[in-house]
């Protein structure tokens, strides 16, 4: 299912599409379609596992649209600035290979950002975007939601990644959610300051 998000102060001519697949069968084919820069799979595919939840992806989406908008961007379309987008310092290739899909992934959150104001993609719906990817992601459609993509994040994988093995204060919490919501703060407040 392509779930619809409407976020504040974006121009009204962008929308966004969000798809998350489990159990995901042929990554592979989808990781050579990126590789040889197939223009109709142009998507954000992201490894679920390096997602913690959907504001985190979210402010990563956000975040990648100021940069276009701005006239700022470091790689060559929105989607490939979502992936980059999600890492907390600035090496696009390791972004690439730690957050985007690889050969490997198993669960794939797929963005796709469609703007009616550019000639090349105002034939694109929401409608033919859904059907593209049912007809070539072989995986389980599930709910973009914090719930399904808890079931997913590799927490010793995003500790290391935004450097939060040692978090002061992050051990003592036992709270397994308020652990998530405090990792979710540090992660996305480390996003922000990014490029600063």
């Amino acid at each position: 299912m392509l779930e619809t998000i409407h976020l504040e102060h974006i121009p009204h001519t962008l929308s966004i599409h969000v798809a998350f697949y489990r159990n995901v069968t042929n990554a592979s084919f989808l990781h050579s379609q990126l590789l040889a820069r197939n223009a109709s799979f142009e998507y954000a595919l992201i490894d679920a596992s390096t997602v913690i939840s959907r504001f985190h992806l979210l402010a990563a989406v956000y975040k990648s649209i100021t940069v276009e908008l701005g006239g700022n961007m470091k790689t060559p379309n929105i989607h490939s600035e979502i992936v980059c987008a999600l890492s907390s310092n600035n090496n696009i290739a390791e972004a690439y290979r730690r957050y985007g899909i690889s050969p490997i992934s198993k669960d794939v959150l797929v963005v796709k950002v469609l703007n009616t104001a550019h000639a090349n993609t105002s034939d694109l719906t929401k409608e033919s975007t859904e059907t593209h990817l049912n007809e070539h992601v072989k995986g389980e459609s599930v709910e973009f939601s914090d719930e399904e993509i808890a079931k997913t994040t590799d927490w010793s994988k995003l500790r290391k990644y935004h450097k939060l093995n040692g978090a002061a204060g992050l051990d003592d919490i036992t709270d397994m959610d308020a652990k998530r919501k405090e990792m979710e703060m540090m992660i996305v407040s480390a996003m922000a300051l990014r490029g600063l």
